[in-house]
């Protein structure tokens, strides 16, 4: 597993608290220093990569940032450095307005490159959510990159969405969901807005601009996107991910279970079992580490598998009277040796995993 994080975006969505830079072109100073420091990093590592892909899943993620700001070149040069061409599952993010401005020959390049899966960031389908969203792109935009990306044959789409934003209308997030479904994409992410630390809505916030929204709310729309995807076939196998039967991330999937990743870039964590590592968020970074302790490796256990919906072997969730008092509520269950949450619970999950740790 491998991820790598290219950060650079045109820019700052108001809700993204995540380390990116302006770029306001695809072939500036500060992408040719990413991309030196990058290969140099493939080239320190190799060791780590190689184990790496001897126990976890083949796969390559792009993320960001906006890993689509690069040139179709940009990406072949980080394809060659790493060396490999056998990934069983080869992700990239986009946003809407890259795909539509670059167009069918730049999504027919990543294809040749090995790219077979397209995360891209719609996040709504109103034009006045994504305005205060700062969002580049408009809904026309959207629906035009999707259907670029199926005209040139990228079989395995995914799409984002964000819920529980204050004042948002129950009719809007309905129509936002619906819209996307009906764009036919394999598989949907979601996830409730949160208030970053190094966010403009952080600002917003401090300044009195933005009061964070309701619990009701957001178990409201919460509920009715997991009523609308189960409805529509989709298997609801991670608390912010759904997916058509078969097209689940495998590259995410493995994060859940704890598998070794490497990852490059910026501001990338890695694991290798028992250490975590990161790297500094700078252009010229530095790679940091943690040894985790048994108590740790324990709690991050649970807490990751009973993100999903395999929930985590009885073995290791030791008899507690939580664990008793929250399978007699109906907030975990078991069966075939297996504890999990339901999905009737998934929205109160942070509070079933504090309970059990």
């Amino acid at each position: 597993m491998i991820y790598i994080h290219i950060p650079f975006c045109k820019s700052f969505c108001t809700y993204c608290g995540f380390y990116s830079e302006i770029c306001h072109g695809d072939d500036t100073p500060e992408v040719h220093k990413f991309l030196s420091f990058l290969i140099e990093e493939i080239r320190r590592r190799r060791t780590s990569l190689e184990e790496a892909r001897r126990s976890s899943p083949h796969t390559l993620y792009m993320g960001g940032g906006t890993p689509s700001v690069l040139r179709a070149e940009d990406v072949k040069t980080i394809v060659r450095a790493l060396g490999y061409d056998d990934y069983e599952e080869f992700t990239i993010e986009v946003n809407p307005d890259d795909i539509v401005g670059k167009g069918e020959d730049y999504v027919k390049r990543l294809l040749d490159l090995g790219v077979n899966r397209v995360s891209m960031g719609l996040q709504s389908m109103d034009e006045g959510v994504l305005k205060w969203m700062n969002r580049r792109h408009s809904v026309d935009d959207s629906v035009k990159a999707y259907d670029i990306l199926r005209t040139c044959g990228v079989g395995n789409v995914s799409l984002d969405l964000i819920f529980g934003i204050s004042g948002l209308d129950d009719t809007v997030w309905e129509k936002s969901v619906r819209d996307v479904i009906a764009l036919g994409p394999d598989h949907i992410s979601a996830y409730q807005l949160s208030i970053e630390d190094e966010s403009i809505l952080r600002q917003y916030v401090e300044q009195g601009k933005y009061n964070e929204a309701d619990e009701e709310l957001c178990r409201r729309q919460y509920d009715f996107l997991c009523s609308e995807l189960r409805g529509r076939g989709f298997r609801h196998y991670e608390i912010s991910n759904f997916a058509l039967p078969g097209r689940e991330a495998v590259h995410n999937a493995s994060y859940w279970r704890r598998l070794p990743y490497v990852g490059l870039g910026p501001g990338a964590h890695s694991f290798d079992g028992y250490r975590r590592l990161w790297n500094t968020s700078s252009l010229d970074w530095e790679i940091q580490q943690e040894i985790l302790t048994e108590k740790e490796v324990r709690e991050e256990t649970i807490m990751l598998s009973l993100r999903t919906s395999e929930g985590i072997s009885e073995d290791l969730l030791p008899d507690t009277g939580a664990k008793k008092r929250l399978l007699a509520e109906g907030a975990l269950e078991q069966s075939d040796g297996r504890i999990r949450i339901p999905e009737t619970h998934f929205f109160v999950s942070d509070d079933i995993i504090a309970d059990l740790i």
